[in-house]
Order: C-alpha cells, then structure tokens, then sequence
C-alpha cells in the first residue's frame, strides 16, 4: 500500500506541476524536442522571470533536465527527463510529409535517428549533414548492428543536397540546430559518440534516438 501510495504522490505532483497552463505548454513542446530557455521564451512569448519560475516548479518536480550545448558553451537546452510522462499523455501533435535528421557531419546520430525512424513510422525519412563527413562513423555501424537496426550504406550527405519543400527538419545535435537557427522543426539535443568513439557512447545515442523516435512516430501524421 505504500508503495502504490508514493506512486499516487508522485503522479499528483506532476499532474500539480502541469496545472499551470504555462507550464502544461512547456512540457508540450519540450515532449516533442529540446529547447534553450531563450528559445522557450520566444516560442510561448513568457517573460524571463517567469519563465524561470516556471521551470524551477517543473525542475522541482523532477520533470525537466538541463544541459550545457557541445556547440556554444554559454547556452544550455532543456529536456524533458525520462519517465517524466509516465501517467500522462502529452498533447502536442504534428503533420509531416519526409523527417529529415541533421547533425553536423551526418556520420552518427542522424543516420541511426533516419534508421529508427524507418522501423517506427511509414512517412518517409533522410539525413544530412552541414558538414557532411567522408563516410558513417564505424562506431555506429557496429552500434546499429548490435541492436539489428538497418543501416542504408549511404555516404554522409549535404543538407542543401537532401532538403526539399516541406520536409519535417530534426537537427540531433547543437552545432547543426544553431548554425541552421530557424530552419528546423525540433531539435534533440543528444550528445556527440563521435567524439569519444566509445560503444558506451554510441550505445547512449541509440538508446536517446530510441526512445525519442518512438515518443514522436505515433505523433507524427503524414501530410
């Protein structure tokens, strides 16, 4: 009983959290990507003090998490922690006609987010790079063959080369979300495994795209 009774807690004061309608938008769009606070602050027109309060209501609660952008290191984005929906259902929905996942040199996190996405949904997907490597990281190959994710064995491509009109943009990395600013229609802010070419880290980015795909895909109709 008390175990069902902490759980009840828990979910009530979540369910507290989100009884601000400010805050209810917040964890709506941030259930679809992350967002630096100055980004939220432009999308739900809220003051910065405000806004700063409300994220300490949802910080408190455990529902949101903060981290330091690999791009510009005086920004940081916000997410959604895991298990923070857990008894909830998020509102936000969007329409699409081609995901396209960008990351900087489209080696790693935008090809294996372009591969989940393919076992998740029918709308058709790309990925791209701003800097386009020479080939896919090796890393994510052995990551992708691990867990039985098709790989197309693509070269890395040019964002100009891929993007056509209305296309549904997903940058997973900072670099790529801040040096195309408006462009894109979510950001994931998932770390880069290139950097340490670890399993550990390339494992971490499978598990990250897993789950944010499969949030998104049955939320995701195509156009």
């Amino acid at each position: 009983m008390s175990t069902e009774r902490n759980s009840l807690d828990r979910r009530a004061a979540r369910h507290a959290a989100l009884g601000d309608p400010a805050r209810l938008q917040i964890v709506d769009r941030l259930s679809l990507g992350d967002l630096s606070p100055t980004e939220l602050q432009q999308t739900l027109g809220l003051t910065s003090n405000l806004l700063a309060h409300h994220l300490k209501v949802l910080e408190g609660e455990g529902m949101i998490e903060r981290h330091r952008s690999e791009g510009d290191g005086r920004r940081t984005y916000i997410h959604l922690a895991p298990h923070a929906l857990d008894g909830l259902v998020p509102g936000a929905t969007a329409t699409a006609r081609r995901v396209v996942f960008v990351c900087s040199a489209n080696s790693a996190r935008s090809q294996l987010a372009a591969a989940l996405w393919r076992l998740a949904s029918d709308i058709p997907t790309a990925s791209a790079g701003t800097h386009p490597a020479d080939r896919v990281a090796a890393g994510a190959l052995a990551a992708a063959d691990r867990h039985g994710i098709p790989m197309l064995e693509a070269a890395p491509r040019a964002l100009d080369d891929v993007l056509a009109d209305g296309d549904f943009v997903i940058t997973v990395c900072d670099n790529a979300h801040e040096e195309l600013a408006s462009r894109p229609a979510l950001h994931w802010s998932i770390p880069d495994p290139v950097r340490s070419g670890t399993d550990s880290a390339f494992e971490a980015a499978v598990a990250d795209l897993t789950r944010r795909v499969g949030d998104l895909a049955p939320r995701l109709t195509a156009v």
